[in-house]
């Protein structure tokens, strides 16, 4: 049954307000990763973040009333878990840790050509058209003239690691993405994000026991208050309306937060914690913009 044009309407609306909200959530939640990081340990800071918030939503899902998703669909969610949980925010909690939150972030942003060349491979996706190759290029050439002199000269203890943990990160995003686009409709977002975020949960805490990363370390308020917010806004709102979006907005327009994010992330990294920004940052950041412009023009 199609929908009604008003109804059409409003769910593009909310749709649209939804992306509205990753943009501007998802910018702020680098500078809360960072502090986070000061005194938790990243792997399982980003378990407990994402095992509350799925058990909040759990929690508040049921008293409502509200089925969640059967046995049978727990496979595709513990995918969608490892895939954008796990790797997609994990890779970015590890690598914050040797580089700065607005960098992560401008790194990061190369995650809308990860997606648009895994659409080109899989069947029935959109093909890699000259432009979009061209502008593939363009953006990672931007990711060269902002990491190389560091790579060259080794950079700061971990720092070449980091950069192929937010590629990784990158990666991992655009498989999950693509695959949650095509898992088609019929699930209720809300119970199925909810189990996606106590999977992705899992998944980290194993990572994080892996790397032994136990501890009874004295944890700050500030870093406490940190972890807070993701669960909250990065987590139960951000992730929330972005899986809303995924569901009712092509996958090249959802990508588009990613413009957002690192202008956000940047001046929240300057102000708060005196990241510093270059000349050579900037220019970088503005010829991966350029290619990602590139490749989302009219073809």
């Amino acid at each position: 049954m199609s929908l009604a044009p008003g109804a059409k309407g409003a769910a593009a609306a909310r749709a649209y307000a939804a992306w509205l909200v990753v943009c501007v959530v998802w910018g702020t939640t680098y500078l809360a990763i960072r502090i986070s990081i000061e005194t938790y340990p990243p792997l399982l800071m980003s378990a407990v973040r994402w095992l509350t918030a799925g058990s909040l939503l759990v929690a508040i899902l049921v008293s409502r009333g509200q089925r969640l998703p059967g046995r049978a669909t727990w496979p595709g969610l513990a995918m969608l878990g490892l895939l954008l949980i796990g790797f997609g925010n994990g890779a970015v909690v590890w690598a914050e840790q040797t580089v700065p939150s607005g960098l992560t972030a401008v790194l990061v942003a190369v995650a809308p050509f990860w997606m648009v060349a895994i659409e080109a491979l899989v069947p029935g996706g959109a093909p890699l058209t000259p432009r979009s190759a061209g502008g593939l290029l363009v953006g990672f050439a931007g990711i060269v003239v902002l990491v190389w002199p560091d790579l060259q000269v080794g950079g700061p203890p971990g720092f070449t690691g980091g950069v192929i943990a937010t590629q990784l990160a990158c990666l991992g995003w655009a498989l999950g993405s693509v695959y949650s686009k095509r898992r088609g409709p019929g699930e209720h977002v809300l119970a199925a994000v909810s189990i996606e975020m106590l999977f992705g949960g899992l998944w980290l805490l194993a990572g994080g026991l892996l790397h032994r990363e136990w501890s009874m370390a004295a944890y700050s308020l500030r870093s406490t208050l940190g972890v807070l917010y993701l669960v909250a806004f990065g987590s139960i709102v951000g992730f929330s309306a972005y899986t809303y979006a995924l569901g009712h907005l092509p996958v090249a327009t959802v990508s588009l937060y990613a413009y957002v994010n690192p202008l956000i992330a940047v001046a929240l990294g300057t102000a708060v914690l005196h990241e510093p920004v270059s000349a050579r940052m900037l220019a970088a950041a503005a010829i991966v913009l350029a290619g990602m412009a590139i490749v989302r023009g009219k073809r």
